[in-house]
């Protein structure tokens, strides 16, 4: 298994540390609003990621963080005039909603960076101690922010590709009394006169908070331990969010384990409108909520991963129309193949097994494709193989054999997170706002214009029953004949 690592920028054979366990880490949401589609491909790419070293067998100890504290937050809390607690526990509920609509499974620690500040403080004392740190006098003559000496740490900028001489070259920020370089980053922030009491800590420092990047380094550190496999996160939190939690990090424990902070980083790539990178300061963006509006949660998934992690993810609505297209082909081939039913958890466990250890070029194909670096196009170009032979199984009658590669298509589509509901479920289902249906139909009243339709049908009044498929069609529904009777499906 080959994974690219953005420190050495290239294709690396991975191994976890401990045999047959890996430990992730990706920075999660600062939660002062929606999730945009930014956050859902983070949340769905290392999702997958988790999806894939579970079906190879590996344990994985899956952390997701939560910043619950931040200048953006209190500035939030204070516009709405509400706790700051209030306002981030709201939106800690909408992006675990949000998660669970697009089959994102929880991870298995999601911590909120107020719950760490002690270990954030402890950390910040070892790199004091370690001359890594310092806090000097403000204008007024205090004690002033506690700084992260940036030129202390000769490997700075390794993962960026950025060096410290051309960082400096490029700052033209006035540089603080209490700040001895404009490299330098905070690690605690001193208490302001106006701040809420809720945004503030007491510490050896004096009263403030901490800064963003000792939040990461300090929940990483503390739940999976000063060095391990793979951190994650969205390509721009490379500079600096994670330059800054590498040199904190190694600054803190190197000396001690000798081992660099993490094996292996991975970042996935913008979600890009009309060439642009989707981004609230940009206002260019979507929320998930509003996407969901309009479009089946398991389409946003399956739009996200047929683009390579790495690469720039194009939103519109045509694309999106695209990924449902594709995935109801899928859907229809398993329906076509007698797999019409919902998977509970135990069977589809049992049946990713089945189909990982099934022998066909498909699954060959797809093992390969996810094995380089998570090539989902690849995998999802192999689902589409499998789909197309049992069709063809189907038209040949071989209704037994399409059936056994049909739970093959099946079982490796789980390990992305897809294809376990029914097929005549994924074909009824549209966006939250379009209420089980479209243009405000719900499915009691599609059903019922169906029933009246078979009754036009058997009055002989052919007039109406081409009205009502006229009718429903307009709103996006289409109707199917068949020998077991009428079924629709959204257009």
């Amino acid at each position: 298994m080959k994974i690219f690592n953005t420190l050495s920028r290239q294709k690396v054979d991975f191994q976890p540390i401990e045999p047959g366990h890996v430990r992730l880490y990706v920075c999660g949401m600062t939660v002062y609003d929606y999730c945009h589609v930014g956050h859902a491909r983070v949340l769905v790419v290392f999702d997958m990621v988790r999806r894939w070293l579970e079906a190879q067998g590996y344990r994985v100890t899956y952390v997701r963080n939560i910043t619950d504290i931040d200048d953006k937050i209190i500035a939030r809390a204070v516009q709405n005039n509400e706790p700051i607690s209030a306002l981030t526990d709201r939106f800690i509920n909408a992006m675990q909603q949000d998660a669970k609509a697009l089959g994102v499974l929880p991870p298995t620690h999601e911590p909120r960076a107020t719950a760490y500040v002690p270990q954030m403080l402890s950390m910040i004392d070892r790199l004091v101690d370690n001359g890594f740190a310092y806090q000097d006098a403000n204008e007024q003559g205090e004690p002033g922010d506690v700084h992260f000496a940036v030129r202390q740490f000769p490997s700075y900028g390794a993962l960026s590709g950025k060096s410290i001489d051309e960082l400096r070259a490029g700052e033209r920020v006035a540089v603080a009394r209490d700040k001895r370089d404009p490299l330098d980053f905070v690690l605690w922030k001193r208490a302001k006169a106006d701040e809420p009491s809720d945004a503030v800590w007491s510490s050896g420092y004096g009263l403030g908070r901490p800064g963003w990047h000792i939040e990461c380094s300090a929940m990483s550190c503390e739940l999976l331990g000063p060095h391990f496999d793979i951190h994650g996160g969205g390509a721009d939190l490379q500079f600096p969010h994670h330059e800054n939690e590498i040199a904190q990090s190694e600054g803190a424990y190197r000396a001690q384990t000798h081992q660099p902070f993490v094996n292996t980083w991975m970042h996935n790539g913008f979600v890009r409108i009309d060439d642009e990178k989707m981004s609230k300061s940009l206002g260019n963006f979507f929320t998930i909520r509003e996407v969901l509006e309009k479009f089946d949660p398991e389409v946003v998934r399956f739009f996200i991963l047929r683009a390579h992690y790495r690469s720039p993810l194009n939103y519109s609505d045509a694309a999106l129309e695209e990924a449902r297209a594709g995935l109801l082909r899928l859907y229809t081939a398993l329906e076509k193949a007698g797999l019409e039913h919902e998977l509970s958890e135990g069977p589809a466990q049992a049946l990713m097994q089945a189909a990982m250890a099934a022998s066909h070029d498909q699954v060959a194909a797809f093992r390969q494709a996810m094995d380089d670096d998570f090539n989902t196009p690849e995998a999802i170009a192999a689902l589409f193989g499998l789909a197309t032979e049992v069709n063809r199984l189907v038209a040949a009658g071989e209704g037994e054999q399409a059936m056994a590669l049909g739970q093959t298509l099946r079982g490796l589509a789980l390990c992305l997170g897809l294809l376990a509901r029914s097929a005549s479920v994924a074909k009824r289902a549209g966006g939250q706002g379009q209420t089980g249906g479209s243009g405000g139909l719900d499915e009691g009243q599609i059903e019922a214009l169906i029933a009246e339709r078979i009754q036009a049908k058997k009055s002989k009044d052919f007039a109406r029953a081409d009205g009502i498929r006229a009718e429903l069609l307009a709103q996006g529904i289409v109707l199917e004949d068949g020998p077991a009777g009428t079924t629709w499906r959204r257009a």
